[in-house]
């Protein structure tokens, strides 16, 4: 057992620390918050990396099905990122925000006692939902059958990922970013593995049906989060003596019943369901709207319609969601930060975090989506094939991942300060507001109507979440204004890089080939990325944002 003398029992010693590691001591919000989003961000963009890269192979294995197949898996993943969104129930995100406040308190053992209780909550709601989705899914299915056999196949990773959610949600509330960051790249990779591996031998060995290769591809989560599973067990193994360490030694001066507890946890879990599940909601009113609307002012047929859907809801989407990854790193890593703050009563902290949220989100997010914009020929042609249509659909996505990316952070706020219900209630607002505007922008724009009105929908969930935090607790607009405006004229002059390099290539090479295409992207993200990466540095800004990192930054470059 480790010495006594390694973790005193103060108060104090707690706030602010990271108590899975001795000696830990106490750190910055700012520096939590970046660590932690350096975990979370490697984690997620190598785990999006990983399922976007998938596509290429896989798309040339399913051939003339690809589109047809992209459409059916859209059909299939929305519908069961719905229902596992309501397994998972918002209880690891819940876990995380109490976790870290009984943390702050020291109460690990109440902590650690609300995470069993929220395990059996975890496996029962896994269980029920994947019992609806699998016998469900004949009533689901929007008349087309084959999404029956996709949905049969999703059901059981349903069974599986509450679990491991809430785990990590666990390791999240003692502000470890890492289990989590692993757990999550170990579940794409086995996940992409398997869909490879069976795309390759159903498709292209034995050219066998597409709808029973998209179904086994589908069936590929329940293979990842077997494995991502498998890691956190291991996390666990690993500070099992810590953990007893720390629930021998808490204060142990709140007595909360097992009834309580689980009233505790619906309590904050429910409203994080509706917010967890606010773009797969979007995307959900996309599926069952865009082809009625669509039937309704045109006579385009199944086939093409499926081919218009493929592109926006899958094609695009798919490259976009790596953009909109560094949002949900940031947003994992500020819950159980705010949490603190929130416990503590500590104001001027929440504003400072706050700001700080939303100037690494703009640090990050702006130039990455201009970026994408700037390079999406090449980068669709990549994936999937030359398409004007594809092109400028993923261009457009990306500006919109901008304003996606936002919600995913100021939500994730809102739920770290305790106002989940206020949240919630904003959402709905501007899901009415998708709703108002789904049919015209759709009937004249089609597939980019849809974007169109998600975006303008986000947009007002977004301005009615910062004018209340601004009335509650401040926001300093005149130092979030100027840093932002400065992100912005660098990410414009990457674009410009970018979108240069890009066009002046493709007049001496193939713009339909592939590996010509690839030499495109890197070509001009290294350019356009070192202009931003030398500008943020020479003006100091990264200094504000990244803080003492920024200098060695300068030094390895030769920067002055």
């Amino acid at each position: 057992m480790d010495k006594p003398s390694e973790f005193d029992t103060a108060e104090s010693q707690y706030l602010g620390s990271q108590p899975l590691r001795e000696n830990s001591g106490n750190s910055s919000s700012k520096a939590k918050m970046l660590e932690g989003s350096a975990w979370m961000t490697a984690g997620s963009i190598f785990s999006r990396i990983l399922g976007a890269i998938y596509i290429i192979p896989w798309v040339i294995w399913f051939g003339v099905y690809s589109d047809q197949a992209n459409a059916l898996y859209t059909k299939g993943y929305n519908i069961y990122s719905f229902f596992l969104i309501a397994a998972i129930a918002g209880i690891p995100s819940a876990i995380s925000k109490q976790v870290a406040h009984y943390n702050a308190i020291n109460e690990f053992a109440l902590g650690q006692r609300l995470y069993k209780r929220g395990l059996l909550l975890s496996v029962g709601t896994g269980v029920v939902c994947a019992a609806i989705l699998f016998f469900g899914a004949p009533f689901l299915n929007d008349g087309d059958p084959n999404v029956t056999t996709v949905l049969h196949a999703l059901a059981w990773a349903v069974l599986v990922i509450p679990t491991m959610s809430l785990t990590r949600g666990f390791f999240q509330g003692y502000q470890e970013m890492g289990p989590s960051a692993v757990s999550q790249f170990i579940e794409q990779l086995a996940r992409v593995a398997y869909m490879l591996v069976t795309a390759y031998l159903i498709m292209y060995k034995n050219h066998g049906d597409w709808v029973y290769g998209v179904a086994q591809s589908t069936f590929a989560a329940f293979i990842g989060a077997l494995g991502g599973l498998l890691v956190l067990i291991g996390y666990f193994v690993k500070y099992r003596r810590r953990l007893r360490y720390l629930s021998q030694h808490s204060v142990n001066g709140l007595a909360i019943s097992t009834t309580s507890l689980y009233k505790e946890i619906i309590a904050q879990a429910v409203p994080f369901i509706i917010i967890g599940s606010a773009i797969t909601i979007f995307q959900l009113i996309d599926q069952y709207t865009f082809f009625r609307i669509m039937r309704s002012v045109s006579d385009y047929s199944a086939t093409v319609l499926n081919n218009m859907f493929a592109i926006f809801a899958f094609n695009a989407n798919k490259l976009v969601m790596i953009v909109i990854s560094l949002a949900s790193a940031l947003a994992v890593t500020s819950v159980p930060i705010l949490s603190e703050a929130k416990t503590r009563g500590d104001r001027a902290e929440i504003s400072r975090q706050v700001a700080d949220s939303i100037l690494l989100f703009a640090f990050l997010m702006i130039p990455s989506a201009l970026g994408m914009a700037a390079v999406a020929q090449p980068a669709y042609t990549l994936f999937y094939h030359l398409s004007d249509v594809g092109t400028a659909i993923l261009q457009f996505n990306s500006y919109v991942a901008i304003v996606l990316g936002l919600f995913t952070v100021i939500s994730a706020v809102m739920q770290g300060i305790g106002e989940n219900v206020l949240a919630v209630k904003y959402f709905v607002v501007g899901m009415i507001v998708k709703f108002i505007f789904q049919f015209p922008m759709v009937a004249i724009f089609s597939a980019v109507g849809s974007l169109i009105s998600t975006a303008i929908g986000f947009a007002v969930v977004n301005w009615l979440i910062l004018r209340h935090i601004n009335r509650e607790y401040g926001l300093d607009y005149d130092k979030i204004n100027g840093f932002i405006g400065k992100i912005i004229t660098y990410s414009f002059g990457t674009f410009f890089i970018a979108f240069v390099v890009t066009n002046g290539l493709y007049l001496v090479m193939n713009p339909a080939n592939k590996v010509q295409a690839l030499i495109v992207i890197l070509v001009a993200a290294t350019l356009g990325g070192l202009f931003y990466v030398v500008c943020v540095l020479k003006s100091r800004l990264a200094d504000e944002i990244i803080g003492g990192r920024a200098a060695g930054l300068r030094r390895m470059l030769k920067i002055k």
